[in-house]
């Protein structure tokens, strides 16, 4: 890779999880359509990743599938249905045609993130890249932990697998480490290990960090990014959420 093209990654593709009807933000509004700054989340994440050059940008729609792709109106992305919510890794395997053939290394990111900057995306895929990573996934060290997939590391530091929080033990409660829902994926790794995800777990649903556990078993490489704001991949999953997230942006 030249460093020079490091602004610009055009063998990189993008997955938008977009299908989610967040439950908890108290409005049958598709939870990606709510707006911070004015514009839908949803297009602020498909701002980030266009900048940086990713393409094709394959978004994943499920519930107001519609209302969804029409508030995309006018972006240049690809839509893909997920009819059913199986969880996130059965999301990602519904972009499978629309990538097939194109790209080397996929992104994987949720809709509602809309303080990310396409320059902390360039820094998570350039260290996927040096690291030579099969998949990469961009943590956060928060003091409440609560609520996320907990990073599960090695005494040497190598990651292990993430652990939903519903499945954690005792002890894997105790870590910091979150996963943001911010991975890299080299393709020819992510869509077989996809097929080997399954239900058994305390929500039915195929995870897509099942992939990082299954990755690492088999040897490959997996890593982890930790960011240094963990505002700036924050979701929304309720009101109060959503008013910290539009603060974060209104202060850039």
């Amino acid at each position: 890779m030249h460093h020079s093209h490091s602004h610009s990654h055009p063998h990189v593709a993008a997955v938008i999880l977009a299908a989610g009807m967040g439950k908890r933000m108290q409005s049958d509004l598709p939870k990606v359509l709510h707006a911070v700054g004015g514009r839908p989340m949803l297009l602020h994440v498909i701002d980030a990743v266009s900048a940086i050059g990713a393409s094709p940008i394959v978004v994943i729609t499920g519930y107001q599938a519609e209302r969804v792709e029409a508030a995309c109106a006018g972006a240049d992305v690809l839509f893909a249905r997920q009819e059913e919510q199986l969880g996130t890794g059965h999301a990602v395997m519904q972009a499978a045609a629309a990538l097939s053939g194109h790209a080397r290394t996929i992104v994987v990111l949720n809709g509602d993130v809309p303080g990310l900057r396409p320059a902390t995306i360039r820094a998570f895929i350039d260290y996927h890249e040096r690291e030579r990573a099969a998949a990469t996934v961009l943590t956060a060290v928060l003091e409440d932990a609560s609520g996320y997939g907990r990073i599960v590391r090695d005494a040497a530091g190598h990651v292990l697998r993430i652990v939903e929080q519903k499945d954690a033990t005792p002890g894997e409660l105790a870590i910091r480490e979150i996963n943001s829902g911010l991975f890299c994926f080299e393709a020819p790794e992510l869509f077989p290990a996809l097929k080997r995800v399954t239900r058994r777990n305390a929500q039915n649903e195929y995870y897509i960090t099942d992939v990082i556990g299954l990755l690492q078993a088999e040897g490959k490489r997996v890593a982890a990014w930790p960011i240094e704001d963990a505002r700036e991949v924050a979701g929304v999953n309720n009101p109060d959420e959503l008013d910290a997230v539009r603060r974060f942006v209104s202060d850039q």
